[in-house]
């Protein structure tokens, strides 16, 4: 059972604060957007829950199965796909997936020819990831997080990149494997979050 707790938390770059006074409860199964204007700090938030980056003030706990994780070992319990989270483009797809999996497990039922299958990738296991065009990369992205079975899940505009058949395949992959995980998206654009539960609109914690 995973807990993600952010009490009084604020962040500020210089004399500019990012959010402040936030409090956060989030646990298994729900799914949260952040919202906010362009530049409104989302992605800061992000690398913030993701244990990236330190909050200026408050505090953020992590727990899972009632134990308390420390910052360090955060990293181990979640994925994450964000625009600034590269690639190592030299790998081949296959090389890449052997080099991931040995740092997260597989969802159960999910191997490697499921897998391609999903990301509608069977044809390019053998292809550098430098070869491949935007949009398969964030497919990639994506599916690492959607099929790695970790309980938090911090998508950061997640469709970028992706035409209207991603955007739907996006979807459809939140609702066949994120059922039981905490997912929390950080966008503009409700076809990305119109599902979840909860919004955090960014601007209700600005000075």
């Amino acid at each position: 059972m995973l807990a993600v707790k952010l009490k009084g938390a604020g962040k500020r770059f210089q004399r500019d604060w990012i959010f402040k006074k936030l409090d956060l409860n989030l646990e298994n199964g729900i799914k949260m957007a952040i919202t906010g204007n362009n530049g409104s700090g989302k992605s800061t938030l992000i690398k913030c829950l993701s244990a990236q980056m330190p909050l200026t003030e408050g505090e953020m706990t992590f727990f899972l199965d009632q134990k308390m994780v420390s910052p360090e070992e955060i990293y181990k319990h979640l994925v994450i796909s964000a625009p600034y989270v590269e690639l190592p483009e030299e790998f081949t797809l296959k090389e890449f997936l052997e080099f991931h999996f040995q740092f997260k497990k597989p969802e159960d039922n999910i191997n490697t020819a499921t897998l391609l299958k999903l990301l509608y990738l069977e044809n390019a296991i053998n292809k550098p990831i430098s070869f491949f065009s935007s949009g398969m990369k964030q497919r990639l992205k994506l599916g690492i997080c959607f099929f790695s079975q970790s309980p938090f899940v911090l998508l950061d505009e997640p469709t970028s990149n992706l035409d209207e058949k991603g955007i739907g395949w996006y979807r459809e992959m939140i609702y066949r494997f994120g059922k039981n995980k905490c997912i929390v998206i950080a966008s503009n654009d409700p076809r990305e979050y119109n599902f979840c539960e909860q919004i955090l609109r960014l601007e209700d914690y600005k000075l």
